[in-house]
């Protein structure tokens, strides 16, 4: 079967993916507001285009993002096929915002053990998104 990607290179993609966007966005944001604090709406916009990013770039990049590029892991959905717009949707809005929303952040405590302990390394966000993580 498919070799999946364990807790801490999940962990690592996205604090890596988290860095380098934030330079990017936060370079971007004193180039046209000339400030580097972010206020609420500003932090609403990153909220916004980091889930944008994360339901679009899977899509063109097939399964990668940068910090999945860099760890060498990449999604799929669960037949093993390429990601679809209706996986990574369900996957970063549905099961990660939303339910994380609602359960008041229980959810990604869940996830995380759930990545460390399941077989198959899912998450909340993967069952619901029908995805898995692999190393790549």
């Amino acid at each position: 079967m498919n070799n999946y990607a364990g807790f801490g290179k999940r962990l690592l993609a996205r604090f890596l993916d988290v860095m380098i966007l934030t330079i990017l966005i936060g370079g971007l944001f004193y180039i046209f507001t000339g400030e580097y604090s972010i206020n609420f709406e500003k932090g609403v916009a990153w909220d916004f285009f980091y889930t944008l990013y994360l339901v679009i770039v899977p899509l063109i990049w097939s399964g990668y993002i940068i910090g999945k590029r860099i760890c060498n892991i990449k999604l799929i959905q669960k037949d093993g096929h390429k990601v679809k717009l209706s996986n990574t949707f369900l996957r970063e809005l549905v099961g990660f915002h939303l339910i994380g929303i609602i359960t008041l952040g229980i959810s990604l405590v869940v996830s995380t053990f759930m990545v460390i302990f399941r077989e198959d390394k899912r998450a909340i966000h993967d069952i619901v998104g029908g995805t898995y993580v692999i190393e790549s």
